[in-house]
């Protein structure tokens, strides 16, 4: 069971509770937020409303999910891209459009089932959902990542993670002219305190978030960059670019400067540069000492062949 509750803003006053559930909670839909409405599982002032109450500032909504019953996973066939691999940990490249682990509407077809076929006992490996996963990337974004084989390396990788032990770097295009060579930024970033199922700068309940970024190269309206992590919050490098005023090219949430974006896709159009379908994101480097010998281990990645394509459009292109 999951218990949380949430006091109603003035910005919010007037919203249906069945439209507004989905908000607080991005993996309720509407209907199922309607059904726990009405079976009593959420309430407003302690009290049992209808599903089309319409909300006032100071209402507090109280929820008291009970606990889903998971789907078993079932292990799928999957083309791996495994970089290294010993009998404690994988390495390997996960390419752009897949998920990491199961989650609400990727239940099938996700990196973990290719995994759990790969590599058999894999299922006692962590969370149930989640089985050797010590972290992870966004569907559209491309690279490395690492998995554990044991519970003790898992624990390990995890309290590495946990302890900044880890290196992580990252290749991305941002739109516009990024000012100076270097920076960090250092804004820590919590649940937007409207659109619940994206990040935010402006977050109410914030946690630490810095990001180290370099120029690699600069073009027309667009910069080429090195970045890396010193925190992993969700969608870290995409919020704090875009804080900056230079989101990541073709990020359909975080990029909707519009005058910027149209500016450069204009620019790019022009100069026949073609425009990405996904975030132009890849994490190319990864540095860590190995859980059980203690090793040094770095491997590093090349861009994908979009992000290579992108780049070599861009240097047709006149640099600025």
């Amino acid at each position: 069971m999951a218990d949380w509750q949430y006091v109603v803003t003035k910005n919010e006053e007037g919203e249906r509770l069945d439209l507004f559930l989905p908000r607080l909670n991005v993996s309720l839909s509407r209907s199922q937020g309607g059904k726990l409405i009405t079976g009593g599982y959420v309430t407003v002032n302690g009290k049992k409303v209808k599903r089309g109450y319409r909300l006032r500032e100071g209402d507090t909504i109280h929820a008291h999910l009970p606990a889903p019953q998971p789907p078993a996973l079932t292990p799928e066939p999957m083309d791996l891209s495994i970089v290294y691999e010993d009998d404690h940990l994988i390495v390997l490249n996960k390419p752009a459009g897949i998920v990491v682990h199961p989650g609400a509407g990727h239940w099938e077809k996700t990196l973990v089932h290719g995994l759990l076929h790969h590599c058999e006992n894999l299922q006692t490996v962590g969370d149930w959902v989640r089985p050797g996963i010590v972290h992870r990337l966004d569907k559209e974004t491309s690279g490395l990542l690492v998995v554990a084989k044991s519970v003790e390396v898992h624990r390990r990788l995890t309290s590495f993670f946990k302890e900044r032990k880890i290196e992580k770097g990252y290749l991305t295009f941002v739109y516009g002219d990024v000012k100076g060579k270097e920076g960090i930024i250092d804004a820590p970033i919590g649940r937007h305190p409207k659109e619940r199922q994206i990040m935010s700068t402006q977050s109410h309940k914030p946690r630490e978030a810095i990001t180290e970024w370099r120029v690699k190269e600069r073009f027309q309206m667009v910069t080429f960059l090195q970045v890396y992590l010193r925190t992993g919050r969700t969608h870290q490098i995409r919020v704090h670019l875009n804080a900056i005023g230079h989101p990541v090219v073709g990020d359909p949430i975080y990029g909707r400067r519009k005058g910027l974006r149209n500016q450069a896709e204009s620019v790019l159009k022009k100069k026949q540069v073609p425009l990405p379908t996904r975030q132009l994101l890849h994490a190319f480097h990864l540095k860590f000492d190995h859980p059980a010998t203690g090793q040094e281990m770095e491997f590093t990645s090349p861009m994908p062949a979009d992000m290579e394509s992108f780049y070599q459009a861009l240097k047709k292109m006149h640099h600025v």
